[in-house]
């Protein structure tokens, strides 16, 4: 690869960017489980919110596929 400085600051910048993706989807994936594993249905209402508002955003952000974001949200409920 070239190391010009450009390309440096791009693999500082996509490094950055990586790690920040890998912890919303972690969270998201996170939040589905919850809802599937709620005990009581206030829990799973408060669960389902909560997936359902990061699904959203991740497909808004365009960290998921919109319409994968869509397929997510109404699995889930």
């Amino acid at each position: 690869m070239a190391r010009s400085k450009q390309s440096l600051k791009r693999l500082r910048t996509d490094a950055v960017k990586n790690e920040r993706n890998h912890r919303k989807l972690k969270r998201l994936r996170t939040a589905i489980k919850k809802v599937n594993s709620a005990e009581t249905p206030e829990e799973r209402k408060e669960a389902v919110k909560l997936a359902q508002s990061l699904i959203d955003k991740a497909g808004r952000t365009r960290l998921m596929h919109p319409n994968k974001a869509k397929r997510l949200k109404s699995r889930v409920l």
